[in-house]
């Protein structure tokens, strides 16, 4: 039953469109419009999905040619790979963490001011697991483990989404949606950079093309064009045996690299198509819900739900996260020699990507061009610096070659662990 449960809420889109669902029947809609608007949903978190999968799968090349180019070694911070070592050992209390915590995330957008109803349903998975890995690291088992993990979850999940709102309430001009994905710390880090440094009015989409690059306004193709300039450096860096005998096939390796540079534009193009499905169907479903069981709830959606705000942003913010995260790496390798454990966190291309871009939109919604460049730059290097933080409260998966991206994992993490140090 317990695995039965976890595969459910553990699916996005299965989780959301049981979400609309229920808000259309609460509404009393024909069995037609359930019908339609159920699987519209699903849809578009599949269309979503297959759009993240063909961009996190080229990403993986980058990622595998940069590290071999390069010749650096370290700790990959990788969400997904984290989460599958650690279900091996926790995911019992795992699924109970998440059962719970999500039912302590209605409870609490009921009875509190803080009104949201997480649907990320992943990122809901990967914090329980995290939380329920640091509590046993630190001692906590049993009842009392599932008890305090639920609350803290649940706790998670309306607090992360309203202290990103005030911002959202820019990035869409409207109030009617939040934003639920755990790297709220970065992005709100991001939006206050941006404050400081720039003018929202001078946005990153108001940028004036000369007449003979107005094809660069088209986000897909400027998208392929920039990925395809890194593509062939880390390519070349990496070689043309090492491309075409352990990645592509014996492909060309320059081929190779414009082709994945490519299917990483295609990969944001269906992400955005995704998107712009599920709000169509979310919102309007949703509002059964906020007004028979959680007045004035919002649906708080995973982070491209604002890349279509702001596509210029997206992309700039991946290069200005990227770069920073270069940065960071270099300057834990110089100090690497005088602190032996120190952990030399890798270049993580997905982080850097989704996050990198959610940033981009935040600091373009508060600083402008300025915002979208000097933000993410900031969130780039925090999600560099907390993982070495947090390995340390991880228990047996500190040791692990891979360890959380994203900077409310880290946050939550880092702060549960050593409060545990201290009373246990």
């Amino acid at each position: 039953m317990l695995k039965f449960l976890l595969d459910i809420l553990s699916v996005p889109a299965v989780l959301v469109g049981l979400i609309a669902m229920i808000g259309l029947l609460a509404q009393k809609k024909g069995s037609s419009d359930v019908l339609k608007g159920t699987i519209k949903t699903i849809l578009g978190f599949i269309v979503l999905g297959g759009g993240a999968g063909i961009a996190v799968s080229s990403l993986s090349h980058f990622g595998t040619m940069f590290q071999t180019g390069f010749g650096i070694k370290g700790v990959v911070p990788h969400n997904e790979a984290i989460v599958a070592l650690a279900l091996k050992t926790y995911g019992t209390q795992t699924a109970l963490i998440m059962a719970f915590g999500m039912i302590a995330n209605i409870l609490l957008a009921r009875f509190t001011p803080l009104k949201y109803i997480f649907l990320t349903g992943h990122h809901t998975l990967y914090m329980a697991c995290m939380i329920a890995a640091i509590l046993v690291a630190g001692g906590v088992t049993g009842l009392p483990m599932v008890l305090l993990g639920s609350i803290l979850l649940g706790f998670t999940m309306v607090f992360f989404p309203a202290i990103a709102q005030p911002t959202m309430r820019k990035i869409t001009g409207n109030n009617s949606v939040g934003f639920g994905h755990f790297g709220t710390l970065g992005y709100v880090l991001s939006a206050w950079v941006g404050s400081l440094v720039g003018d929202p009015t001078k946005s990153t989409e108001d940028i004036k093309f000369p007449q003979g690059l107005t094809f660069l306004r088209d986000t897909s193709v400027s998208i392929a064009l920039v990925m395809g300039i890194l593509y062939l450096i880390v390519a070349l860096a990496s070689g043309q045996v090492f491309v075409e005998k352990e990645l592509s096939g014996g492909q060309n390796f320059i081929i190779f690299a414009i082709l994945q540079a490519i299917t990483f534009a295609g990969g944001v193009y269906v992400i955005l198509a995704g998107v712009r499905l599920i709000l169509a169907e979310i919102i309007p479903a949703f509002n059964g819900i906020a007004t028979r069981l959680v007045p004035d709830a919002k649906p708080a959606l995973d982070c491209p739900v604002v890349f279509p705000y702001a596509p210029n942003a997206v992309l700039i913010g991946f290069l200005s996260s990227f770069a920073a995260g270069i940065l960071g790496m270099m300057i834990l390798i110089a100090f690497s020699g005088s602190i032996p454990s120190l952990a030399i966190i890798l270049l993580g291309v997905v982080p850097h990507f989704f996050c990198g871009a959610t940033a981009g939109v935040f600091g373009n919604a508060t600083g402008g061009r300025r915002g979208a460049v000097a933000g993410p730059f900031s969130h780039g290097l925090l999600i560099t610096f907390l993982p070495v933080l947090l390995m340390p409260v991880l228990g047996d998966l500190g040791f692990a070659n891979t360890t959380f991206s994203d900077a409310d994992f880290c946050g939550v993490g880092i702060v549960l662990g050593n409060i545990l140090k201290l009373f246990m």
